[in-house]
């Protein structure tokens, strides 16, 4: 059966992925990961499909979201504690994240990267900008396939920024397993549903430049889905928390 290969979070929206050797799956998510999304000062949400360069910058958390170091790519270093200030709303891909702008040294930094004014916000829930769906999960199989569509090779997993990514499994064979129960370490996942993918995955996950067109090769072998969404992955819906490693194996539960 297939096995994790990796496991990416990204304590901040739309930065650099982080690969633990394991996570803690709740309901809720990895705590750490999402915990802070940047905005603009009109509130508007700030991500990758903005400004790219995002992805170049290092961030880390701890599970409570009470410090934050980040990492740019000049060599700066910016490590301190949070301290909320206003409150914010933020609307994000049809849903709004409560949450405070953060007061600290982090948003000049990230602004004289981006080339714009931004805020940094810590949202107030664990999970972060989830708020549903808080396992996502593809095989090495599935990005083959895709790679073998663009004559690329292997694509690199990071371009879909899924939490857990499988080695062993064939073609879309997390696809079979919607409906279905898995078990993947200490945890038991229902497989919901599809993943329905954005311009994100265009863009090279090292230097946020759109260098790849992911979303044409998709519909070239898989099609839409209603139409309009083009499939690449599945959620998981966590129905007991717990520990996932690399290294462990899918059991399926039927």
């Amino acid at each position: 059966m297939p096995s994790v290969a990796r496991l990416s979070i990204a304590p901040v929206k739309s930065l650099a992925l982080l690969h633990p050797d394991e996570i803690l799956l709740t309901g809720e998510g990895v705590a750490e990961d999402r915990r802070f999304h940047l905005v603009d000062e009109t509130g508007r949400l700030i991500d990758g499909l903005v400004v790219g360069s995002l992805v170049q910058i290092h961030a880390r958390t701890d599970p409570n979201g009470e410090t934050l170091r980040i990492a740019l790519p000049d060599g700066r270093v910016i490590d301190d504690d949070v301290r909320e200030a206003d409150p914010i709303v933020t609307r994000m891909y049809g849903r709004t994240v409560d949450g405070h702008v953060v007061d600290g040294p982090w948003a000049a930094a990230l602004s004289e990267l981006a080339g714009r004014d931004l805020r940094l916000v810590r949202a107030d829930r664990a999970g972060g900008t989830r708020n549903e769906h808080p396992a996502t999960l593809v095989t090495d199989g599935s990005l083959g396939r895709l790679g073998d569509q663009l004559g690329v090779g292997a694509v690199d997993g990071r371009r879909f920024r899924m939490l857990i990514e499988l080695e062993g499994g064939g073609e879309h064979e997390e696809d079979t397993w919607i409906g279905r129960r898995i078990g993947l370490g200490e945890t038991v996942l229902l497989i919901s549903g599809p993943v329905a993918r954005c311009a994100m995955t265009t863009h090279d996950p090292d230097s946020g430049e759109r260098d790849l067109d992911t979303l044409r090769a998709i519909r070239e072998y898989r099609g839409l889905r209603d139409g309009k969404d083009l499939d690449f992955g599945v959620y998981g819906e966590v129905e007991r928390p717990g520990r996932i490693a690399v290294g462990d194996e899918v059991r399926p539960l039927g």
